[in-house]
């Protein structure tokens, strides 16, 4: 079930609530016990992270995909050593 964020229009009042998508919304307000509550647009309680689908298809372009069969990918070239030449 999913917890949807609340607020009283007439108090400012903010509370959380555990219902169904079925369930009616709350229209009183706990605090002020005023019929002025509107739900919330708020971000999700959740993170897409393991070995999933994002984990394999959605990285960004410098990280590293793990998970992948048969990934062989060449390790990095070794950068250049600095050598010091003296041409006189």
């Amino acid at each position: 079930m999913p917890i949807y964020e609340f607020e009283c229009s007439s108090c400012g009042h903010r509370f959380d609530r555990l219902q169904k998508l079925s369930d009616p919304d709350p229209t009183v307000c706990p605090a002020c016990d005023v019929a002025e509550v509107k739900r919330r647009l708020s971000a999700p309680g959740f993170r897409l992270a393991g070995s999933g689908w994002y984990e394999t298809d959605f990285k960004k372009d410098g990280d590293k995909k793990r998970n992948l069969a048969g990934d062989t990918a060449p390790a990095p070239a070794p950068a250049p050593s600095a050598s010091t030449s003296s041409d006189s």
